[in-house]
């Protein structure tokens, strides 16, 4: 049997998923005129038995890898719950977590769900928000100004847009050096699954008790995402790191409560190791950068956040008259570049 295109590989823009929209409903219409023609005595359809949980994932897992994913990639289920009457599956297809569903009878499978609020608020133009009077996005110029400005970049290390905002950050740290005080903080929560909570804690860790060598070793990381070898690279410490890692992770309970499915944010476990933070400013996703306690919204290019850290100077020192580059850092691993953009908002969230 020929295999359906894998929808899990592609992009999803907002026109995408409205002719997915558009295609389901027509196929409903559809079905439903042809209902209306057959003899109304004749039996319709009705829901199933309800199977088990074991048994959807089961069933979910055979069709998504024998229909959906590309040749060599397979894809698994994570966690599986209830929500509008429906299995709520969250598929681990390597790069992301998607979050599906599945009627309880095990018959209809949901690649992906169309937010009502998100959809319209697209095609009006405007941001949807969870919540009323949610305020406006955030400038790209501080107006809490200070003598040595403190950036507070929150991430996932392994989220595209994080690595992204990194990669553009990392020249602006070496350009102003000591004249700022940089951080580099985690979100209270993993999208990315393991690899992601065990590369939090080791990062934290480096930035903690080696920090001499930390921007060395996230700038190899952001290039390779190669753990292993921009450990020895650049001279880290590892004994040290892993006796960090160890103390952290047990003081945190992380991934404890990974195995245990305990402080999971709905589908993804949480990373509470800096919590306090991510509370304090409302951190709701990777990246969020915060500044002199501002949340600001810049552009992702070294020049761009240049300009924009030294808009919280009260005098700006001469350093920020590097130049820098303006090209975009590509989201995700690597060195590549697309021109500059203005204001990026793509967060993992």
């Amino acid at each position: 049997m020929k295999k359906l295109p894998s929808i899990f590989r592609q992009k999803k823009t907002w026109t995408t998923l409205l002719v997915i929209a558009l295609v389901l409903v027509a196929l409903g219409l559809i079905t439903l005129s042809s209902l209306k023609k057959t003899n109304s005595k004749m039996p319709v359809n009705k829901p199933g038995k309800t199977v088990s949980t074991d048994v959807a994932k089961k069933t979910a897992e055979d069709f998504i890898n024998n229909f959906l994913m590309q040749s060599g990639s397979k894809a698994s289920i994570k966690d599986i719950t209830t929500e509008y009457g429906l299995y709520k599956l969250s598929v681990d297809i390597t790069s992301d977590v998607v979050e599906s569903y599945m009627t309880k009878d095990g018959k209809l499978f949901f690649p992906q769900a169309l937010n009502v609020a998100e959809v319209t608020a697209a095609k009006n133009g405007t941001a949807a928000t969870d919540t009323p009077g949610a305020a406006a996005a955030p400038s790209a110029t501080v107006t809490k100004k200070s003598d040595k400005p403190v950036i507070e970049l929150f991430v996932m290390s392994y989220c595209p847009y994080g690595t992204q905002i990194e990669k553009g950050m990392l020249p602006v740290v070496e350009a102003l050096g000591n004249k700022i005080d940089f951080q580099l903080k985690f979100c209270s929560y993993a999208m990315h699954g393991e690899k992601e909570l065990r590369e939090n804690l080791l990062q934290y860790c480096i930035q903690k008790d080696q920090n001499a060598k930390f921007n060395s070793y996230l700038k190899c990381f952001l290039e390779n995402s190669d753990s292993a070898s921009c450990l020895t690279s650049t001279g880290i410490n590892t004994s040290a790191a892993n006796t960090c890692v160890t103390k952290t992770d047990t003081q945190f309970k992380v991934m404890a409560n990974f195995t245990n499915k305990v402080g999971y944010q709905g589908s993804y476990p949480g990373f509470d190791v800096e919590k306090a933070d991510n509370t304090k400013y409302s951190v709701g996703g990777s990246p969020t950068l915060i500044i002199n306690g501002e949340d600001i919204q810049s552009g992702r290019d070294s020049a761009s956040l240049l300009k924009t850290i030294c808009s919280a100077f009260n005098n700006p020192p001469k350093e920020c008259s590097t130049v820098l580059s303006s090209a975009s850092p590509s989201a995700g691993f690597g060195t590549a570049t697309a021109a500059a953009s203005g204001a990026d908002a793509a967060a993992c969230q």
